[in-house]
């Protein structure tokens, strides 16, 4: 896993930096306007939040309210039409060295093995192959796939095919990973027991995790703090703090009453209809 110096900083192949001293990622008066030849589309509007080192935040909302556009913007990957996202202090104006992103599908390569598409990432960035081999093993290990590394693909589940992928967005030890719905195409046992092995991923590593659903459960379960949005144009309607402290075993933080407190409150915000 990554080393650590005396006050917790990460250090990955090339040193690291240190932890900021104010969020990781603050994100100010963001507004995106998509425009085509036929329409225009406000996707968000009036975006504040912080996001603070080694937090876990979980953004709820209907579909279609802008969620996956925000996750976008904080990855640099789409140019707001107002406002700016800053990471470590600095404005992000393009895709980032020290962001992970996991998308809605594993988007594997189907050639290659489990080990070799978590490799690929560091081919891409040009990391060092001797650290990203001993790496991508710890991942291996970490997230349970000892015994799968040479498996291609199509041999793998769709569960063991997300680790793949968590695995490749993790190998190059980013400051902030982003998850887009990344369980929302497996079945409801499997999207659990993901949400298990994420919450456990999260809490051995201490990374800062930003995750997109449109999963009630999910969003409470995962996170330190969640934030629910409105229908398009996207906005922040309500953020609050997820209060349930220690190893959260499964099954029991869902009896408690202070998630079921929390999902009530998410479900009544998002419409009854909210799983």
């Amino acid at each position: 896993m990554p080393t650590r110096t005396a006050d917790g900083d990460r250090r990955g192949p090339r040193g690291g930096a240190a932890r900021p001293q104010g969020p990781m990622v603050a994100v100010q008066g963001v507004d995106v306007t998509f425009r085509t030849k036929s329409r225009t589309v406000h996707a968000l509007s009036g975006i504040d939040m912080t996001i603070e080192p080694g937090e876990f935040l979980s953004i709820a909302g209907p579909s279609g309210c802008g969620k996956s556009t925000l996750l976008r913007v904080i990855a640099g990957l789409t140019e707001p039409s107002a406002g700016q996202v800053t990471l470590r202090g600095t404005p992000v104006v393009g895709p980032r060295r020290d962001v992970g992103f996991v998308f809605q599908r594993a988007a594997l390569l189907d050639w290659r093995t489990a080990r070799s598409n978590i490799l690929f990432q560091a081919e891409m960035r040009g990391l060092p192959k001797a650290w990203a081999r001993k790496r991508a093993d710890e991942l291996i290990e970490m997230t349970g796939l000892t015994g799968f590394e040479n498996a291609m693909p199509f041999e793998l589940s769709g569960g063991m095919q997300q680790r793949v992928s968590l695995c490749r967005a993790l190998l190059h030890e980013p400051d902030v990973l982003l998850m887009d719905e990344p369980f929302g195409a497996l079945d409801a046992l499997t999207r659990e027991n993901m949400n298990v092995e994420l919450r456990r991923v999260w809490e051995a590593t201490g990374m800062t995790v930003v995750l997109v659903t449109h999963s009630v459960t999910e969003a409470v379960y995962l996170a330190s703090r969640a934030i629910v949005m409105g229908p398009r144009p996207g906005r922040v309607i309500e953020e609050f703090t997820v209060d349930i402290p220690g190893h959260r075993e499964y099954e029991p933080t869902l009896e408690s009453p202070e998630f079921q407190r929390l999902s009530a409150r998410v479900r009544e915000l998002l419409g009854s209809g909210a799983d």
